[in-house]
């Protein structure tokens, strides 16, 4: 496993609220390939809260959404043989927040592409803590062409 994440390697200048290293009051997920699977761990803070030690369900949408499209991107990559990853953008998420998630370490984010044709793939994420899957993602990832706002983002 690479010591860049992904981000790191193919995004490094992505102002990406969720996973962009270039913005200063981000988030700055940090995804890494590992095996079949993408992982991350990030650590939440006292702001992320939604009460006293349990994790904004919008902050859990946020880091499976980012997570997860970077998991699509990096497997479009490989599909197509390419050097870098393809500009991908959510084309539908689900979130299901199975229990409250504790903020009083870090959570864990892992996905791995279900489905993809050429320009699309289909990932199934997850989010723990304390090794407790809290929260499920299911979502679509769309690789887009010159002319769509997002092309060529990163």
């Amino acid at each position: 496993m690479s010591d860049l994440s992904l981000q790191d390697q193919f995004a490094p200048q992505s102002v990406c609220y969720g996973c962009g290293p270039a913005n200063e009051r981000g988030f700055h997920i940090r995804s890494f390939p590992d095996g079949d699977d993408v992982v991350a761990d990030w650590q939440p803070q006292p702001w992320h809260h939604a009460f006293d030690n349990v994790l904004n369900g919008g902050v859990i949408g946020t880091l499976l959404d980012c997570h997860c499209n970077w998991t699509a991107a990096n497997h479009l990559m490989g599909r197509r043989g390419a050097d870098h990853p393809p500009t991908t953008v959510t084309a539908d998420y689900q979130i299901k927040l199975l229990k409250p998630t504790p903020t009083n370490g870090p959570v864990r984010l892992r996905a791995h592409v279900v489905d993809s044709t050429d320009d699309r793939a289909t990932v199934e994420g997850t989010l723990e803590a304390d090794g407790v899957v809290t929260a499920t993602c299911r979502a679509t990832f769309v690789a887009v062409k010159p002319g769509h706002p997002a092309y060529d983002r990163w």
